[in-house]
């Protein structure tokens, strides 16, 4: 079977594809819309695609939506290093530059949550407000670590500790690990939708370009192995700023991944206004089990 190269991340519909030079890296980016700037950030093990509706929905209410493809993933660059949080949110603040505005709202998702929970706190001035899906402020996914249920529902990363492995099981032909994920993460309501059987498809694809799975498990072996390092340490530290933007987090009653209860404590690193919200029935996916609901809250946020 021949490996997708990273064209087949430039999916068409109602946005246009541009590059943009951001802090070293080339990133790939989707974009539709005029308006202030609503900047959206995947997690794993997705690409920018994940927000396609939400950049069809954000682009007529208003907005100028951009979904970027972080350094890894997708279109974008996929260097040996740089997967650390302090570099990957470095990334995503120079994009808000070289878009040409001074801030956005910052949408993240599971891995791009932590992005724009880091980006809120080491660049406060391109964050004009920050709405966070399916993930935990850093310190408290850490301190979340000293309850036995989310390790456990961590466990699936130590996996991706060890060399090699782990990209060559993200990418084999005769299984689909992605699906796999994909299923045991999601809620019920949307793993036996069409939506759910294409989103498979496009993620296995994503997953197979070039070096793309590389990157995906550097996200994961940094965050692990830098936990009492003093690379680790000194983020941990710096992550204690409080976040002045203001801030919503939506979150998935289901979530099997970032259990609600770790999540749920991110508040008390939040200084300005803050707002909580569990969505009934939806896992770890919020902005596809649910696009509709999710896309009016960041309307509405960002306004």
């Amino acid at each position: 079977m021949t490996a997708p190269d990273a064209t087949s991340a430039l999916v068409p519909g109602p946005w246009q594809h541009r590059d943009i030079s951001a802090n070293g890296v080339r990133l790939h980016a989707a974009e539709a819309g005029e308006g202030p700037l609503v900047l959206l950030v995947h997690g794993y093990p997705q690409f920018w695609w994940a927000w396609r509706h939400q950049l069809v929905a954000l682009a007529e209410a208003g907005y100028r939506a951009v979904a970027v493809d972080l350094r890894g993933y997708g279109g974008s660059d996929k260097p040996p290093r740089g997967y650390d949080l302090p570099t990957l949110s470095a990334d995503v603040a120079a994009v808000v530059r070289a878009l040409g505005e001074p801030d956005a709202v910052v949408v993240g998702h599971d891995w791009g949550g932590l992005v724009g929970w880091t980006m809120a706190a080491l660049h406060p001035r391109t964050v004009r407000g920050l709405v966070v899906l399916s993930s935990a402020h850093p310190r408290e996914l850490r301190s979340g670590m000293a309850d036995a249920a989310q390790r456990r529902a961590s466990r699936y990363a130590l996996r991706y500790q060890l060399p090699r492995l782990p990209e060559r099981r993200l990418t084999r032909a005769d299984d689909d690990p992605v699906a796999e994920l994909l299923r045991r993460w999601a809620g019920p309501g949307w793993v036996h939708t069409a939506d759910f059987a294409d989103a498979v498809a496009r993620y296995r694809d994503a997953a197979r370009i070039p070096q793309a799975a590389y990157g995906a498990m550097e996200f994961h072996r940094w965050a692990f192995r830098s936990q009492l390092r003093p690379d680790g340490l000194r983020y941990a530290r710096r992550m204690a700023a409080p976040v002045t933007a203001p801030t919503l987090q939506l979150h998935g009653a289901l979530d099997p991944c970032v259990l609600p209860r770790t999540a749920e404590g991110s508040g008390r690193y939040v200084a300005g206004a803050y707002e909580w919200r569990e969505l009934a029935g939806i896992g770890h996916f919020p902005h596809e089990e649910t696009p509709d609901l999710v896309s009016e809250a960041i309307a509405t946020w960002a306004r």
